[in-house]
Order: C-alpha cells, then sequence, then structure tokens
C-alpha cells in the first residue's frame, strides 16, 4: 500500500439509520397515494367542494396555529391577499376539480392523470423561458403520450366533462406552485396553513354558489373518509413532507411524483374493488417514467 494511502486519517463511517426518514417517506409515499381513494369514498356521501372546505379550512387553522406556537408572526394584511391566487389554485382547481372528477371517475385514474404535475410545471418553465434539456423534452413527450393512451379508454362510464376537470387540475397546482414562489407569504408550515385555510374559505364560497346541500345525513364511511384526509392527509404527510424537504436532497423528497399513482392504483384495486385496465395499466408506466425523466433531469 503506498505510504501516502496508509498515512490518511481513518473514514469513520456512520452505520446508523435515521428511522425519521423512513417513517416520512412512508407517510408522503402511502398516506397521499391512498388520499384518491379516501378522496373517492368521501365523495360518494359528501358533496365535492363543501367536503374539501371543511378539510383544508380546519387543517389550515391547525397549521396557522402551530406556526404561532413555534414564534412565527401572524400573516400580515399583505400576506393574506398574496395566498388568495395561491389557495384559489391549488384547492378549488387542483384539489377541488379532483374531488369533482372522482364522483363518476375512479381513484386511479385521477391519480394518474394528477401524476403529470411536474410535466406541466415544466412547459409552464419553458414557457416562462426556461428551455428544457432533451432529457426533460423526452420525458414531456412520453407522458403526455400516457394521457392520451389514459383519455383512449381508461374512463370509460365516466363524465367527459369531469375528466375534463381532471386534466385541469395538476396544471392549476402547476401555475399555483410557480406562483407561491414569487408572491410574499410567510415560510414553512405557516403559509401552507395561510394557503389551506384562505383555499378553505374559497371552497367553501364556490360550493355555495354550486348549491351543493349541507352534508347531514352523509353516512358514517364518508364521514371516516373526510377525517383521515384531514389529519393523515393534511397534517402528518404535509408535516413528513416538510421535513424531508430540510433534511433530505430535494430527488428524494419530490420523489413521491411518481410513487403515489402507483400506490393509489393499487389501494384502488385492492381495497376498492377498481378494475385495472390495460389502457390504465400503460399510462401509468408511461407517466410514471415520464416524471422519472423530467425529475431526475431537473436535479442534474
Amino acid at each position: 500500500m503506498p505510504a501516502a494511502v496508509s498515512a490518511a486519517p481513518p473514514v469513520r463511517i456512520d452505520a446508523r439509520v435515521d428511522v425519521r426518514l423512513f417513517l416520512a417517506l412512508a407517510a408522503v409515499y402511502v398516506v397521499w397515494g391512498s388520499t384518491y381513494y379516501a378522496m373517492r369514498v368521501a365523495v360518494g356521501g359528501l358533496p365535492p367542494l363543501l367536503m374539501g372546505a371543511m378539510r383544508f379550512t380546519v387543517a389550515g387553522v391547525i397549521l396557522l396555529a402551530v406556526a404561532r406556537a413555534r414564534g412565527a408572526a401572524w400573516p400580515t394584511a399583505k400576506q393574506w391577499l398574496a395566498a388568495l391566487p395561491v389557495g384559489a389554485l391549488f384547492f378549488i382547481g387542483g384539489n377541488g376539480f379532483v374531488a369533482i372528477a372522482e364522483t363518476t371517475l375512479s381513484s386511479s385514474v385521477a391519480a394518474v392523470v394528477c401524476a403529470t404535475m411536474p410535466l406541466w410545471t415544466a412547459v409552464i418553465a419553458s414557457i416562462a423561458g426556461e428551455t428544457p434539456s432533451r432529457r426533460e423534452w423526452t420525458g414531456l413527450a412520453v407522458g403526455f403520450a400516457g394521457v392520451v393512451v389514459l383519455v383512449g379508454g381508461a374512463y370509460t362510464g365516466g363524465d367527459p366533462l369531469h375528466l375534463v376537470l381532471l386534466i385541469l387540475s395538476p396544471l392549476s397546482w402547476a401555475i399555483g406552485s410557480i406562483l407561491a414562489r414569487r408572491l410574499p407569504l410567510p415560510e414553512g408550515v405557516g403559509a401552507a396553513g395561510l394557503e389551506m385555510t384562505v383555499g378553505g374559505l374559497a371552497l367553501a364560497g364556490v360550493a355555495l354558489l354550486r348549491g351543493e346541500p349541507l352534508p347531514l345525513n352523509a353516512p358514517a364511511d364518508a364521514w371516516l373518509a373526510l377525517l383521515y384526509l384531514t389529519i393523515f392527509g393534511s397534517l402528518v404527510a404535509f408535516t413528513a413532507f416538510a421535513w424531508l424537504l430540510r433534511n433530505t436532497r430535494p430527488a428524494i423528497a419530490t420523489s413521491y411524483a411518481y410513487v403515489n399513482p402507483a400506490i393509489a392504483v393499487v389501494v384502488g384495486a385492492v381495497i376498492g374493488g377498481e378494475r385495472l385496465g390495460p389502457s390504465t395499466a400503460l399510462a401509468a408506466g408511461l407517466i410514471v417514467g415520464a416524471v422519472a425523466l423530467v425529475i431526475t433531469a431537473r436535479k442534474k
């Protein structure tokens, strides 16, 4: 062995594994993947937009209280106004459209279509002047081919208007994501709490305009699904995602984008008895692969 190598100080390898990493990944993978089916159950007995209004208003107020307890300042009037367009895009377009669509479409189809959100983000970024790489263009082409396959046969039996709303949902979420980075919003949990609160109130207003009735006689399983969405989907999983953003590489934190569709398809098939047709399986493979291409290209 050369002297230079033997003289080098020994490298200490820390074999400890942070259990929190696996718990956080399990939360964003499994919980967020299962929320599509939970939402399908919830809208089976609750009005779709009013259901979302209850979920996000409660979760948003709790997160605002947590941020305040940690010493964060109460959002200013300017921040409340800035949260209006972001909350509307996230929770009316991004989540409300999915809730309406799932009144006639399966949770598996909803999850596969919503997986295109990173692809829409790349498209909007290119319009704003960021030139996509060759790998990103390949991912975009493959991903939208998956949408074409899905539209070609997977939504049989659903309302075509609901399919349109479903396709617009990830586009709305992508626009909201880009806008949120450019507006004066609070930091960390406070931003999520403010956006959820504003979005929940906006959903309530649109629900009233649509004439959605109060769910006085909703079945127990719909209320349990709403409780699951509020506690686990909006509070637990978001907290885990925020921890991942602070403590892991971005590629790991955002890997939920191409894991959630697979989880959602399995949950819908095993628990909900949803049929996984060949077009849905092919579309899921194309879209998940495309999202992986785009995300890994951006990280490089």
